[in-house]
């Protein structure tokens, strides 16, 4: 098993490669946040443990990228932060575990074997949606346009996840509100006419075509 480590404290890297090693876990280590992707690339590996305060870039970034780039290995996150708005934003980019700083190394390896008790098996992209420079992760719930993540709201995100899998139809005004998860508390009845709007804003005007009369699709590639 394989684990990459993304931390720039030599002193910490050094300890949890020794522990990692008492674990039968190999341990490649980066210290830049701009490496994880190529290393990835490189090689499989089965976790990533990743430090938020890196030197060339925030962690949040890099595992954004990670996510938008359609790996779906675990991920745990080491921080300072403590506050729980700053763990689920954390959660909400694609973290599936975190340690508060001082990282204990026997639950960091506690951690890594519950995540590998949960995890498929699959680190490489998997079940990723694309439509022109557009990618959709169902796994992560993350969107990113041209390698760059894009934040989206749930109802957001569920209405083109709808348009991405029925790529090349047009999808009803009543079959895209189904794809809010049934909400359908919106008093003037324009709902999905504002996500829409919402989404064009975010990830181009020509991402969503408006079919007159029938509802909407994707619009044309390239």
């Amino acid at each position: 098993m394989r684990l990459l480590l993304v931390e720039d404290d030599a002193r910490l890297a050094h300890a949890v490669r020794s522990w990692m090693g008492h674990e039968q876990i190999e341990v490649t280590w980066v210290t830049q946040g701009r490496d994880v992707l190529p290393t990835l690339h490189r090689q499989d590996h089965d976790w990533v443990v990743l430090d938020l305060g890196l030197p060339d870039q925030p962690g949040d970034q890099a595992l954004a990228d990670l996510r938008s780039a359609g790996y779906e290995l675990p991920v745990v996150v080491m921080t300072a932060r403590e506050k729980v708005q700053d763990r689920v934003r954390l959660l909400d980019l694609g973290a599936d575990d975190f340690l508060v700083k001082p990282v204990h190394l026997d639950e960091l390896a506690a951690r890594l074997r519950a995540l590998r008790r949960r995890q498929a098996g699959h680190s490489g992209p998997r079940g990723m949606l694309r439509h022109d420079k557009v990618c959709l992760m169902p796994a992560s719930r993350t969107v990113s346009v041209d390698g760059q993540y894009v934040p989206l709201t749930n109802r957001e995100f569920w209405l083109l996840e709808a348009l991405m899998r029925h790529k090349g139809q047009v999808l009803s005004r009543e079959q895209l509100q189904e794809s809010l998860h049934g909400w359908s508390d919106d008093a003037v009845g324009n709902a999905v006419d504002v996500h829409v709007h919402h989404l064009r804003r975010k990830l181009g005007a020509a991402c969503i075509r408006t079919v007159r009369g029938r509802g909407y699709m994707l619009g044309p590639e390239g």
